[in-house]
């Protein structure tokens, strides 16, 4: 079903590692508007939708958030990495140090863990496209707030690049609504669901 290639999907390539930014970047892998939790609220959604055009949608952009989490990991990775303990305290990151050294684990800028509970999958095509038109365009803004704060060219480039894919997956479900849409009743958009109910 997939074809996984060794290499990034955008190439992460940081000169300069920074542990300062690397504490707010790890939220596009582990916080409420991340890469994992959008990997997993569109390959779980999936399941029950209805139709294939829009199954293959949500299998199709599920896949490419998790090579998006990859970008991230490498991006905190090549931040972080060859750093010495001096450093790391002065950056703030000896919180996170004391706990993972400098391993990738799941968490928001804040420190908040990962919790499946930042993402749905309602079983309802409508509710369910809603949701991830609105997830697209919060981890737009969180990207856009990373680029207000970050200044390294090597650092930006791969952070624009996933801000731009974040459009192309809102427009991409847009579309699906409108798939699920042209497949009801138009008066009855929300009188019933059609991955449940049989009319």
């Amino acid at each position: 079903m997939w074809n996984y290639e060794k290499r990034l999907q955008y190439p992460v390539n940081i000169k300069n590692p920074n542990a300062s930014t690397a504490r707010f970047i790890i939220t596009q892998f582990g916080g409420p508007d991340g890469e994992l939790a959008a990997s997993q609220r569109y390959l779980s959604q999936r399941y029950v939708m209805p139709y294939n055009e829009v199954k293959g949608i949500l299998t199709d952009i599920g896949t490419e958030e998790l090579a998006h989490m990859e970008i991230i990991c490498a991006i905190v990775h090549q931040l972080t990495r060859n750093l010495s303990i001096e450093e790391i305290k002065a950056s703030g990151f000896d919180t996170y140090f004391v706990d993972h050294t400098v391993g990738l684990w799941p968490q928001a800028a804040s420190g908040t863990p990962f919790s499946a509970t930042v993402f749905q999958s309602k079983g309802d095509p409508i509710t369910d496209l809603h949701e991830d038109m609105a997830a697209e365009q919060k981890a737009r803004t969180t990207y856009d707030n990373i680029l207000r704060m970050i200044k390294d060219p090597d650092v930006i480039d791969p952070i624009r690049f996933l801000r731009e894919r974040e459009i192309v997956h809102f427009q991409r479900f847009g579309e699906s609504l409108r798939v699920v849409q042209d497949n009801l009743d138009s008066k009855n958009f929300y009188a019933f669901n059609p991955a449940f109910d049989k009319q």
